[in-house]
């Protein structure tokens, strides 16, 4: 047993011992590694903000029924009930005029002129069926019950609606969550396949360099792993180098922009949040760096060890 840790040590130092040789070789395998795992981490916070923002926005969306005041409260309370069986309703309310008119006046309280002019006034407001949905996407069903006929005919002109533009919102916001995933996938196995390849290369060139030393571990008996020890531990401190690299050039970046940007959000990015959620799971993103690099830098030197060591010492 104390063999072999004598013998993992050796090759630990002699890992570390290469990767110093060959620091000029190291230089871009590290920089293009850096690059990928900067871009992973970036594709993940990125697309966690967007969610959060998708669902920020979700939480404000309802469809409204705004009822005819010849529909009595009967026939509003039945509706109501009707919408609840609905599968992909959550929740339902119902506010008869006169709840309706206040929660306008509530609304629009920092409105003196509409309203004192809806409270002194006949009550314009119609009878009102607010409707929570589960999913967005499945808001048509919602409507398409809605816009039966007889149903139709309890409500006034230009119901139902959402409340707002929020559902226009969440369509753009969603389009482009979507298309930046779909980049940020492209931009990851690209630079993953360079970092690998640039190792590859790298590692290829370090057995070249020293294939008369190799020929005479051989010579001595010194196993296949023994040999190759060394270079993935110099490629696992590639990749260790480049997480660390990566997670401080990110956390830069969000101190950066919280001096800098006094607003919370930028376009669709909200800086605040997505400063917070980096944050929240830094040693959590760390220990996934960490691990994604070291994958990366072992598995391209265990590949081309494999590929050209026994040719290179033949």
């Amino acid at each position: 047993m104390k063999r072999k840790w004598i013998t993992f040590g050796r090759i630990i130092h002699a890992g570390i011992v290469n990767f110093i040789r060959n620091a000029s070789l190291a230089i871009a395998a590290v920089a293009v590694m850096v690059i990928t795992l900067t871009i992973v981490l970036f594709s993940v916070i990125t697309n966690a903000t967007l969610t959060h923002t998708i669902n920020d926005i979700a939480d404000k969306i309802d469809v409204s029924v705004y009822l005819k005041d010849t529909t009595t409260e009967a026939q509003g309370v039945k509706l109501t009930s009707q919408l609840k069986q609905l599968p992909n309703v959550e929740s339902v309310r119902y506010l008869n005029k006169e709840a309706a008119l206040r929660r306008y006046i509530d609304q629009n309280a920092d409105n003196e002129t509409l309203a004192t002019a809806a409270s002194l006034s006949d009550n314009p407001i119609p009878a009102t069926i607010n409707i929570k949905p589960h999913e967005l996407n499945k808001i048509q069903d919602i409507k398409n019950f809605l816009t039966q006929k007889s149903i139709a005919d309890l409500q006034t002109e230009g119901s139902p609606s959402y409340s707002g533009d929020r559902q226009k919102a969440i369509e753009n916001i969603s389009h482009a969550a979507d298309i930046l995933q779909k980049i940020g996938i492209a931009g990851i196995v690209v630079f993953a396949v360079v970092s690998a390849l640039i190792i590859f290369n790298t590692i290829q060139m370090a057995i070249f360099n020293r294939r008369d030393e190799i020929k005479i571990m051989r010579l001595l008996g010194a196993s296949n792993w023994y040999i190759r020890g060394p270079y993935v531990v110099e490629s696992a401190i590639y990749g260790l180098l480049s997480a660390i690299i990566s997670i401080l050039i990110i956390n830069s970046a969000f101190v950066a922009s919280s001096s800098a940007l006094q607003a919370s959000s930028l376009g669709l990015l909200d800086i605040n949040f997505a400063s917070q959620y980096f944050a929240d799971h830094f040693f959590a993103f760390l220990t996934f760096q960490l691990v994604l690099g070291i994958v990366i830098g072992t598995a391209s030197s265990l590949i081309a060890t494999r590929r050209y060591l026994k040719f290179k010492t033949k």
